[in-house]
């Protein structure tokens, strides 16, 4: 999951930014920053046009990186998509059936695309704007390195994340944490550009509301990480449900077991563990993780 949320937060900023800019440049041109003012005394800022804008842009921004999300997520990780149509591999066929048979056990009526990235890291995510236009994609070195039981307790967590629809509840906290975003930077941003004089208040409002928009999306993903953390461990019960808890305790522990190997090797750039936010990591840093660590997921699973 750590991949899909990580491309889902860097093309919702970048489609915010860029409707910010657009928008900072029309404003310019046709004074529609009025459209913010009240005349009144004090900051003279119409809070409730400002929210309503602040609004339809955050959930814009949220909307449109969902539905681009599976195209994004293929298009970044070189995912070749599989057709059972096609002349696959025993492996590649293998693949596809367990995602389709742990579909079918999570009563979802359309099959998840399903598809391979090459890299020898040790990973998977799912993706997707619904349950009817998902994709779960596995790395090419998770199938290479994990056994058959490991192979299925990541794959039944993946689907886990599908049959809950965990994209479209994340995208509504995105599209709220946006809101707030685009709200409060655009009222420092006034404030800012009030403190210079008027031929340097564009330039000066510019500037600022993507910067703090860049600022208070960061501190937003924050808010994000940690319903992600929330939502893993919901996956974990999931694909408990669809493997097995011993198949999906098993799956952790591989994992477990590969970030230990990879501490004591100090192979400090492994893609894999970076990625699913899994290694040791400051306490400040823990914070921004998509998810929990493993030893409690284990300990979870174990108590069911």
């Amino acid at each position: 999951m750590g991949k899909r949320i990580l491309l889902f937060i860097i093309t919702n900023l970048l489609v915010i930014i860029t409707i910010t800019t657009v928008w900072s440049f029309i404003a310019s041109v046709t004074d529609l920053n009025y459209l913010f003012q009240t005349g009144e005394p004090g900051l003279g800022i119409d809070l409730v046009a400002l929210g309503v804008f602040s609004l339809l842009v955050g959930f814009i921004g949220s909307f449109t990186s969902l539905a681009m999300s599976r195209l994004i997520a293929k298009w970044m990780m070189k995912v070749k998509v599989l057709d059972p149509a096609d002349s696959l591999t025993v492996q590649e066929r293998e693949l596809i059936e367990k995602v389709h048979r742990f579909s079918r056990a999570a009563g979802l009526t359309h099959m998840p695309q399903v598809g391979i990235y090459p890299s020898a890291e040790i990973n998977a995510f799912a993706t997707g704007p619904s349950k009817k236009r998902s994709l779960v994609a596995v790395s090419q070195g998770l199938l290479d390195q994990l056994d058959e039981e490991a192979v299925e307790g990541v794959i039944a967590h993946e689907v886990a994340h599908v049959s809950n629809g965990d994209m479209v509840t994340m995208t509504l906290l995105q599209g709220i944490v946006n809101t707030f975003a685009v709200f409060f930077s655009r009222i420092v941003a006034i404030v800012l550009s009030r403190l210079v004089r008027e031929e340097f208040r564009f330039f000066v409002q510019f500037i600022a509301v993507i910067v703090f928009q860049i600022l208070f999306s960061i501190l937003g993903s924050l808010v994000v990480a940690a319903y992600s953390r929330h939502r893993e461990f919901h996956a974990d019960r999931g694909g408990g449900d669809l493997a097995g808890n011993d198949k999906m305790a098993h799956a952790l522990r591989s994992l477990k077991a590969k970030v230990n190997r990879t501490n004591v090797k100090d192979q400090t750039d492994d893609s894999a563990v970076a990625t699913m936010k899994i290694s040791g990591k400051s306490n400040v840093m823990k914070l921004f993780s998509t998810h929990p660590d493993l030893d409690e997921r284990i300990a979870r699973l174990e108590q069911r």
